[in-house]
């Protein structure tokens, strides 16, 4: 199995994304080449808690240009981690 930290690459921190942490969903940029119960285990492991269920979505790049060069941004993978009732990640303490 991947180390938990080679799989977790990221939290993707969005206004969506803030909305969702209010119903225990949790986003995340993972690896490209992980799988569902892999971000599962990589989540519980590393923030201690438990994962009820996981969406996965690639996303596709989009074309960019600057200047006269065209180009695209980078695709990626990312995570939808909903927690079991009671459960919560501390992404950002908040004073």
């Amino acid at each position: 199995m991947k180390d938990p930290r080679e799989v977790i690459i990221r939290p993707v921190i969005t206004e969506h994304s803030y909305d969702m942490m209010e119903k225990n969903t949790y986003t995340f940029e993972v690896a490209k080449d992980s799988n569902k119960v892999e971000i599962a285990k990589a989540v519980e492991e590393i923030f201690k808690v438990k994962v009820v269920k996981v969406n996965t979505i690639n996303v596709k790049p989009k074309p960019k240009r600057v200047r006269y060069q065209a180009g695209y941004t980078r695709s990626w993978k990312k995570a939808m981690v909903t927690l079991a009732e009671g459960d919560s990640i501390e992404l950002f303490a908040v004073n």
